[in-house]
């Protein structure tokens, strides 16, 4: 039986392979990167599509620094754009935009699509299937 530290080994090789496979797909076809696309995806679950820089931070587990180089390389592209919290002019919001949202859609067809082929070429579709990942 192998060790647990082997199993997580492996649990960390397939990941890294699985977000490998869909950072070249969404750079390739999209001009995103997966980042890029998971903050897209944040924002537009979230209510009134926008969320504090430190909330977007956090979802996405980055430091505060790389969310603010990457909201501005949205902002650029005309994906994102920061406003200040009404009740505190210290907060800083992301908001999605019309043109981040359809970017976003335009995406998630290749997204899931990488996403389903790499998980299965990494031998990780038992782990989602199980249903025994949590937040």
């Amino acid at each position: 039986m192998a060790k647990e530290s082997d199993l997580w080994l492996r649990l960390i090789h397939a990941v890294a392979s699985v977000e490998a496979d869909l950072e070249r797909i969404l750079q390739e076809r999209h001009g995103l990167g997966l980042s890029e696309y998971r903050a897209l995806q944040i924002l537009s679950r979230s209510p009134g599509s926008e969320l504090r820089m430190q909330a977007l931070a956090t979802h996405l587990r980055l430091n505060q620094s790389s969310v603010s180089r990457m909201v501005e390389r949205l902002e650029r592209a005309g994906f994102a754009i920061r406003d200040l919290c009404p009740d505190d002019k210290r907060g800083v919001y992301t908001v999605l935009t019309d043109k981040g949202r359809a970017c976003l859609e335009n995406a998630e067809p290749d997204y899931d699509t990488a996403l389903a082929a790499s998980l299965k070429e990494h031998g990780c579709g038992g782990l989602l299937a199980a249903g025994q990942i949590r937040d």
